[in-house]
């Protein structure tokens, strides 16, 4: 069956199904695409609220570490603040779930699950998404490994102390916390899996007739190609975290080395494990994961580029083209992760060449964003600001990575704040702008409603601002030699005192940071109730999307769109306005 025949089936099976539904399963346990996109995007954004708010957390400890946390301090109780002073044990709480919430609960489901499932569908014109039920499926399974993840704080000895790799041997004689970030992990690798094969399979049957691979929007691509890196590389972490669960309670030694000497004893096990093993296992997951996470920013930064310059992507061919060799290529470059393992050079060697060589396709996208603006007629909404702004951040975060991938500079800069500072900007001012950039972009289309710009542009600037006092002292610190994960800062080590400032510097921009997300919080409730109503299609763009009603109703189409021509005709010669949309027949 080819797509045009299945989408056609799949609408006709999709109408024949439709009945009212009562609010439960209209809104709740939904198969609309829309609402589990919606769905996934709002829990997402919660996630990554409260993933920050520990991090404002950790920043006071390391800004000032011994001193006791005014108010909020108290309230955290006395078995992880007695007075108000926050426990080591305590920190490595804060840091190995603020590292996992962020990655796992909030960017990822907010860029796949959340503006992959409202989209991605309505950008290839189709109906619905291919397997609705296991859609539903995929939002609640993400669900509840969030809720497993939360509920670890509760338990005996706290969450995961062993950071958001869980590296063996730690993780494996760590308390019950760490067993409840397996059991979530497990949740959330399944609902991945589920998600992009559905993507997959969307993608490739249900696309609208006359929309070929090279007429889809470059949004679509990077889903697409995200798809297949969570597809194909989060098997090895789901078996990796049963293996480790095992090793937990079942007494196999998968990762437990022998004569493992803790608090003075020599442990009982049966020894032969590797804990390497966990570290492979993981990276080769962890690798594919960033770009998980980038993939999806680029793909909407290039659809609001294109259409505030009004003008066509500069390369488009060379974007896929490098999307997917970039797809390919990140599944031979994990052990870059893992220099100072004693590897031997020549597989260093390999690694870090083939590091050098991933850098190629992701300079090939940026530079092609950046030379789409030469000659545009730039409008700087709100999500073009956040757009323009993820570029430079982006290029930021990726030059400074390439050091990590050289071996000889990575023993320096291995496992210093020089890493957290440079894997930040790939995500936070990086991504997260992306991220920022989709929610102002088709906010209007998901409630009819637009955003108010004032509001944005207030939350963009101080945004912009604080994120880089947050992390460009890392790598003042990172190239000083002080080592991330220190609960108190560094201030125990003679060579950290020189740059200890700017442990305060980094800390007040994270608190100004949360402030400067008030106003995107206002505006995005205000605006959902009060907000000005727009048509279907307020940026004059081109895609399919804008093609249906906003908000869509049930279906999305009145009747099944049809391509006639590439997703970027912006500016045409002798065209009667500045946009050709892909719907409207040659000659209309």
């Amino acid at each position: 069956m080819g797509p045009e025949t299945a989408t056609a089936h799949h609408a006709a099976a999709h109408d024949a199904d439709h009945e009212e539904l009562g609010f439960w399963w209209k809104y709740v346990f939904s198969t609309d695409h829309k609402t589990i996109g919606i769905q996934y995007a709002v829990t997402g954004l919660l996630f990554l609220l409260f993933g920050f708010s520990l991090m404002m957390l950790m920043r006071w400890q390391l800004a000032y570490p011994g001193r006791a946390l005014p108010l909020i301090g108290a309230l955290l109780g006395e078995a992880r603040m007695p007075g108000g002073l926050m426990l080591p044990e305590f920190y490595n709480e804060l840091g190995a779930m603020h590292g996992t919430i962020m990655v796992f609960l909030g960017v990822v489901p907010l860029a796949v699950g959340g503006f992959g499932n409202f989209v991605l569908p309505l950008q290839i014109g189709a109906p619905d998404m291919a397997f609705p039920r296991i859609n539903m499926a995929s939002y609640w399974s993400y669900f509840v490994g969030g809720v497993v993840m939360l509920a670890s704080f509760f338990v005996p000895g706290g969450a995961a102390q062993s950071g958001w790799t869980s590296y063996a041997p730690l993780s494996n004689i760590a308390g019950s916390g760490q067993s409840w970030w397996l059991f979530g992990m497990v949740f959330l690798i399944t609902s991945s899996l589920l998600g992009s094969i559905n993507f997959i399979v969307t993608t490739i049957q249900l696309r609208a007739p006359g929309l070929s691979y090279f007429r889809l929007p470059f949004f679509v691509w990077s889903q697409l190609v995200t798809s297949f890196l969570l597809l194909l590389a989060f098997p090895p972490l789901e078996a990796a975290a049963f293996l480790q669960l095992m090793d937990r309670h079942a007494g196999t030694s998968f990762f437990m080395p022998s004569g493992l000497v803790v608090s003075g004893q020599v442990l009982e096990v049966t020894g032969g494990g590797n804990p390497l093993l966990w570290q492979h296992l993981f990276w080769f997951l962890a690798h594919p994961e960033v770009y998980v996470l980038i993939l999806p920013a680029l793909g909407i930064v290039a659809e609001i580029v294109a259409n505030n310059t009004r003008k066509p992507l500069f390369g488009y061919r060379s974007m896929v083209y490098s999307v997917i060799f970039l797809g390919f290529m990140s599944f031979i470059v994990w052990a870059h992760h893992m220099f100072i393992t004693g590897m031997g050079t020549t597989m260093a060697t390999f690694f870090q060449t083939t590091t050098m060589i991933i850098s190629i396709p992701s300079i090939v996208v940026l530079t092609a964003l950046i030379l789409s603006l030469w000659g545009g007629s730039i409008r700087f909404t709100t999500p073009m600001l956040f757009a323009l702004g993820f570029l430079p951040m982006f290029g930021i975060g990726g030059l400074t990575g390439l050091p990590l991938g050289l071996a000889a500079t990575d023993v320096h800069l291995h496992d210093t704040y020089y890493v957290i500072g440079h894997f930040h900007y790939v995500v936070a001012p990086g991504t997260i702008f992306g991220l920022f950039a989709g929610v102002y972009y088709w906010f209007p289309k998901a409630t009819g409603r637009a955003m108010n710009e004032a509001l944005g542009k207030l939350h963009f600037w101080g945004s912009l601002v604080f994120m880089n006092v947050i992390f460009m002292p890392f790598f003042i610190m990172g190239l000083a030699g002080v080592s991330r994960r220190l609960y108190d800062g560094g201030a125990s080590y003679a060579h950290a005192q020189p740059v200890l400032q700017w442990n305060v510097v980094s800390s007040v921009g994270a608190w100004c940071l949360g402030l400067a997300q008030i106003p995107f919080i206002v505006n995005f409730f205000w605006s959902a109730f009060r907000g000005r109503r727009v048509e279907a299609n307020p940026w004059e763009a081109t895609t399919l999307e804008w093609a249906a009603p906003s908000p869509p109703p049930h279906g999305n189409f009145p009747q099944l769109p049809q391509a006639h021509r590439g997703p970027y005709e912006y500016s045409v010669p002798g065209a009667p306005r500045d946009y050709l949309p892909q719907w409207e027949p040659r000659g209309a």
